[in-house]
């Protein structure tokens, strides 16, 4: 049976504690890579994140998340996903209230 990849992997970097770290998502592409990044750069004790897709070809990112005061990118990476999740909902849930309460055009589409 072939082993499953994992969905989050630290990579090796110089940081033991990681205060500066660089995380391998697997299966994710621009999308999360870009709204993490946001995420995170909106937290103040962020001191940097990028991200980038090695290459096409490769079905993962890699996420940077460098922290001030040596403070843990791990907790800083699970908060922002935590807070992106809340944002989804939030978003989700205003879409489905507009359109299950206001007017708009509807038509039944006929095979």
């Amino acid at each position: 049976m072939a082993e499953s990849t994992p969905k989050l992997r630290v990579l090796k970097g110089a940081e033991p504690d990681l205060s500066a770290a660089t995380y391998q998502i697997h299966d994710e592409s621009h999308t999360i890579g870009n709204s993490l990044r946001w995420m995170l750069m909106k937290n103040p004790k962020v001191e940097f994140c990028g991200y980038s897709v090695p290459h096409p070809s490769e079905n993962h990112i890699h996420l940077r998340i460098q922290m001030y005061d040596n403070m843990s990118s791990l907790d800083a990476l699970l908060e922002a996903l935590d807070n992106l999740d809340k944002l989804c909902d939030t978003v989700e849930n205003a879409y489905s209230q507009s359109l299950a309460t206001d007017s708009y055009e509807r038509w039944d589409e006929r095979s």
